[in-house]
């Protein structure tokens, strides 16, 4: 059986890995049958890879094999967020399958029957082969292991023959592609010269002084920008604004909450709970047949009680205690029993930490925590001291500890606080390895353990409660017939808060804040929705939420309109370093000269250890381009005013020390080879995916 497992855990782990090698999206949501008369579906594709359709039956095969396999290593249903994992994954393997096997086909790769022999009991093992079949006594692959599982498939049950030749195509899959990447590797080579020219940019470093005059020095307001300048800068940089397809909405959520009356309704019948809670005689039973929570037998320690209990110590046996509100919960507790324990108290403190480990900074440490006990013993208040002088998590809080037991502190603070007779401050400094402790015991010691039944119930909204809320959605969802509508009907509520989802991609799962949205997403990229239309009602997370769509937006180039304000933004910038360089270009004289007839505006930094391959000036940010001119000047020579990432920049070389001479460069190429050839298999991963044309509808299933 532990073999079987392991066979399945591999199987997964074959399979995980191709995903990770095609890269990771996000898929999400409820199944639903491919006639689902809300999307207005037609048709049985799921989607197109390299002009192969994908019917739903297709799909939902390799899904399905996948969620076994997943639940069989688990041991438990898959959740939905999981789901959502297992569906990308069950596309990715289809992607494998099918473009990539077109891409293997035509260069001739392929794994022979006597390979895969070979990697299952052969010379060259499979790595998933050896890790299921190693003996667990010597640690060592066991090739008889393999031999004696693979003769006694058929008596193992129905489901072992279909798992091993399940794990036989992972790993057949697997080697393919390993082949592959090897080949695609093979086709890295580094020259001397790239190799030496890489190690000159990850090893020279320039001293800089950077004249600095950055965008924001100069007043939106002060710059106008026309359409045409937006037209023109988005013609020139229009490869930057690739869009995948998106929607936009807007949308309102009516929370379903527990009313006053819901509440008032539960602590009432919670009252009458307390009075046959006094009375059971069977504290367990009652607690199964009458909280959400199971009962818990153990025993606690007042540090380990709930909150609302440690402040009523010491706690009666058979008494209950509540009803207590906290987090939407009613909470009765009942002390079923009560017995001798570990030793526990209650505590504050206050920190003071020194600054060094030298003997000094211990002195001055001490000398300021014995002047904070002497104000605390002159009157002073604990627990403002504590806010004022305190150095860790505790200050904020008054330095309070809470109750813990003996043993839980570091020693020296466990032997004073357990040492002292009783509650109050203790007369002389603590010292640990974290510093100097001024302490006050809170709370008499406790050697009391308790056993605590407790009845629970969430405070829910009732069906009264969740019809109004409903009707509230329904009533906007029904009148309103355009986006216009929705937005003067929503209006009408000054309780609705509008919400904007900008550009929501096919697979998103979240919008915004609703964090199971699917229904929303398959309603918005639905075949019959168009812009300006209004959704029903949708049931999100307790929740209902009314959307309107305001936008489709295809694969491609963005429209300008839908980025205007980035563009805006972008092209802002461009005026503003024509305006600053014609500014700076006036000015004459060094750079602390030119900053200073420029005005307040203009920064001048020093910046040492500035490297070619980093791209990035300390004190500036990241200015690749200022970066690439520094290197390209002499000693003492210096820019004209450019035009860089957050600013206009003058750049001055003070110093250049160029990499340490080595004769050597074969670990360099190496270095360089590997994150090469890493790129060139990602690369070829997404040649191949945007060859094969791929087109996911899967919205309209999941």
């Amino acid at each position: 059986m532990a073999l079987i497992n392991k066979i399945r855990e591999k199987s997964g782990w074959a399979v995980g890995a191709i995903a990770i090698g095609l890269g990771v999206f996000v898929v999400g949501g409820d199944l639903l049958g491919p006639n689902s008369r809300l999307l207005g579906n037609d048709t049985n594709t799921v989607g197109e890879i390299a002009g192969e359709e994908i019917d739903y039956q297709e799909f939902d095969q390799v899904l399905q094999q996948a969620k076994a396999d997943y639940e069989n290593r688990t041991g438990r249903a898959a959740n939905e967020g999981e789901l959502a994992m297992l569906r990308e994954q069950a596309w990715n393997q289809l992607i494998f399958k099918i473009a990539l096997q077109k891409e293997y086909d035509r260069l001739g790769i392929t794994v022979t029957e006597e390979e895969l022999a070979d990697m299952v009991q052969g010379n060259n093992i499979h790595p998933s082969v050896k890790q299921a079949f190693t003996n667990p006594q010597t640690g060592e692959f066991d090739r008889s292991q393999v031999v004696q599982y693979l003769q006694n498939l058929d008596q193992m049950g129905p489901n072992a023959r279909p798992m091993w030749v399940n794990f036989e195509q992972s790993i057949f899959n697997d080697r393919k592609q390993t082949k592959y990447m090897n080949m695609l590797s093979k086709t890295v080579y580094i020259t001397g010269a790239e190799a030496k020219r890489y190690y000159n940019a990850q090893n020279s470093a320039a001293s800089l002084k950077v004249l600095y005059v950055p965008y924001f020095s100069v007043s939106d307001s002060s710059v106008s920008v026309t359409d045409a300048q937006l037209k023109g800068y988005y013609e020139r940089n229009k490869e930057l604004y690739k869009v995948e397809e998106g929607r936009s909405v807007q949308f309102v959520t009516i929370p379903v909450s527990a009313s006053s009356e819901d509440s008032t309704y539960l602590t009432q019948e919670i009252s009458t709970l307390s009075q046959q809670f006094a009375a059971s005689e069977n504290d367990s039973s009652f607690v199964n047949a009458n909280s959400d929570a199971p009962f818990n037998g153990a025993y606690r320690n007042p540090g380990e009680l709930p909150e609302q209990l440690r402040d009523q110590l010491p706690l009666q046996k058979g008494k209950v205690y509540g009803p207590f509100t906290q987090n939407g919960t009613l909470s009765l507790f009942k002390v079923s029993d009560v017995k001798e324990g570990d030793v526990a108290t209650k505590a504050s403190h206050i920190l003071i930490r020194p600054e060094n480990e030298t003997p000094e900074a211990k002195a001055a440490a001490k000398t300021k925590a014995q002047d904070v006990l002497t104000q605390i013993k002159n009157g002073a208040d604990f627990a403002q001291m504590a806010a004022q002088y305190g150095t860790d998590g505790t200050a904020s809080s008054g330095g309070d500890l809470g109750w813990f037991s003996k043993g839980r502190m570091v020693p020296a603070f466990d032997a004073a606080v357990f040492a002292a007779s009783g509650p109050g401050l203790l007369p002389s400094l603590v010292e640990t390895e974290y510093g100097f402790h001024v302490v006050k015991i809170t709370a008499p010691k406790s050697t009391e353990s308790y056993q605590v039944a407790a009845v629970q119930r969430a405070i829910e909204a009732s069906e009264t409660t969740r019809d109004a809320a409903y009707g509230i959605a329904d009533e906007l969802a029904g009148t309103s017939k355009s986006t216009e509508e929705f937005n003067e009907n929503a209006a009408k509520n000054p309780s609705l808060v509008k919400e904007e989802a900008i550009a929501i991609g096919k697979n998103n799962i979240v919008v915004n804040n609703l964090n199971n949205a699917r229904e929303l997403v398959r309603w918005a990229y639905a075949k019959d929705t168009e812009v300006g239309d209004v959704s029903p009602v949708f049931e999100i997370d307790d929740q209902f939420v009314v959307a309107t769509l305001t936008n489709k937006r295809e694969k491609g180039y963005a429209q300008v309109e839908d980025i205007k304000d980035e563009l805006t933004a972008a092209v802002r910038n461009e005026v503003k370093a024509q305006q600053i360089i014609a500014k700076l270009k006036s000015q004459k004289g060094t750079l602390d000269q030119i900053a200073a007839s420029y005005g307040a505006e203009a920064l001048v930094r020093a910046a040492d250890n500035v490297t070619l391959a980093s791209a990035a000036i300390p004190g500036i940010g990241v200015e690749p381009v200022a970066v690439g001119k520094a290197f390209g000047l002499k000693p003492g020579a210096r820019t004209a005013p450019f035009e860089g990432q957050g600013g206009v920049l003058m750049v001055e070389l003070t110093q250049l020390s160029p990499a340490p001479e080595i004769n050597d460069f074969t670990n360099v190429k190496e270095q360089l080879r590997a994150t090469r050839a890493g790129r060139a298999e990602n690369d070829a991963f997404e040649a191949i995916k945007e060859k094969s044309d791929i087109k996911d509808n899967r919205v309209r299933f999941f």
